[in-house]
């Protein structure tokens, strides 16, 4: 099922780290180590690690002795109907189940993973997705949940007592967001979650991502003002992905979905002015780190719609994702990042050689990030040092 990749979700992780959204939005930046529970320290302890081979192209392996960050995709189908994303048309509810998960602890432990980021889809449609929270915690690992913030009210207790962060996808104003979510409601069920969680704790952990197209683009200040209304911690952005076969696209869009979702040259000129109104209104934000980008990041908004009319090159961001973080969809496939390929299929097979097996040993020795197609056009890099 090629519906890898979350617009919405992936937006941003606080400060040092992702991108990844249509969910491919901005991860956050990277948490300090997690400490393990004393109580899981034997069960939790990492396996001794292989020796890497040197990469031809750089100082990076071709096997990975750790991978930090893994994103696991929950659950298959989601709840909103987003403009910028078809991972709605899913019908099937694929899940990661407890066992599967189970199964794999060994493996996440070997890898020393540090950080599991719950996208998808809408992670909160799991049946029983606290479960696999508590299994990540026994292992010391932090976990976040990306998410549409329609099913936070109901959810708010366990996730405050299971989760250490949330990262919600907020559109715009009310009115905008409702109208790219394609749900009536959809901003006040949104506010009502983010009340709840901070019901259950004033200080709990609640930012923001925005994908940035044709819809919203005008009203970057005014998504903005909508995160301080809210009360949450920070908010990033990221351009709408127009052209890979992420997001339940296996065939990428046609240029009439495309230009719908895009912008034309004149609007363009119009968010770029936004931006600039942004960083002269929000100064303040920019500098506490409110706003997750620095300025450069930002205008580099407008860059991609540029791209895409053929207006400038293409030009690879920053990214190291395939040697610290791996994809798992519910169905278990398994990705270096949203938008490439698959390695293959971590049900029955082991997760600790799937990464470092032939298929990823030769994607990651051949992969120039510089001048790979699927790189340059990406809107929802990873980069941790």
């Amino acid at each position: 099922m090629a519906r890898h990749g979350n617009h919405e979700k992936t937006a941003s992780l606080p400060r040092a780290l992702p991108q990844q959204a249509a969910s491919c939005e901005t991860f956050p930046a990277h948490p300090a180590t997690p400490r393990a529970d004393p109580s899981h320290a034997e069960t939790c302890q990492a396996e001794p690690s292989r020796a890497a081979a040197p990469h031809p192209h750089s100082s990076l392996p071709d096997v990975v002795s750790s991978l930090p960050i893994l994103i696991l995709y929950p659950h298959s189908r989601c709840n909103c109907r987003c403009l910028m994303c078809d991972i709605w048309k899913i019908t099937a509810a694929d899940e990661i189940s407890a066992a599967a998960l189970e199964a794999h602890l060994a493996d996440i432990r070997a890898l020393q993973v540090e950080w599991v980021v719950f996208s998808g889809g809408e992670p909160l449609m799991h049946s029983d997705l606290f479960r696999l929270t508590s299994l990540l915690k026994g292992c010391g690992i932090r976990t976040t949940i990306l998410t549409t913030g329609l099913l936070l009210a109901e959810n708010a207790a366990r996730i405050v007592d299971c989760v250490e962060d949330v990262i919600v996808s907020l559109d715009g104003p009310p009115a905008v967001h409702d109208r790219i979510r394609r749900l009536a409601g959809a901003f006040a069920r949104l506010e009502d979650g983010v009340r709840a969680l901070r019901r259950q704790r004033s200080g709990y952990a609640v930012s923001a991502r925005c994908t940035v197209q044709r819809e919203n683009h005008s009203q970057l200040r005014q998504t903005v003002s909508t995160a301080l209304e809210l009360g949450l911690d920070s908010i990033s952005f990221l351009a709408a992905d127009l052209t890979s076969t992420a997001f339940n696209r296996p065939d990428g869009w046609p240029t009439h979905q495309q230009a719908r979702v895009g912008l034309t040259v004149e609007q363009i000129e119009a968010l770029e002015a936004e931006i600039e109104a942004l960083l002269k209104e929000f100064r303040s934000q920019l500098a506490t780190g409110f706003l997750r980008e620095d300025e450069a990041k930002l205008r580099r908004l407008a860059r991609h719609f540029r791209v895409h009319l053929g207006l400038e090159q293409p030009q690879a961001p920053r990214c190291n994702a395939p040697w610290v973080s791996a994809v798992i969809e519910s169905e278990g496939t398994v990705r270096p990042c949203f938008f490439h390929p698959p390695y293959g299929t971590a049900r029955g097979n082991s997760l600790r050689e799937l990464v470092n097996g032939p298929a990823a040993v030769a994607f990651r020795r051949n992969l120039d990030v510089a001048s790979n197609e699927i790189c340059r056009r990406c809107v929802c890099s990873l980069y941790r040092p």
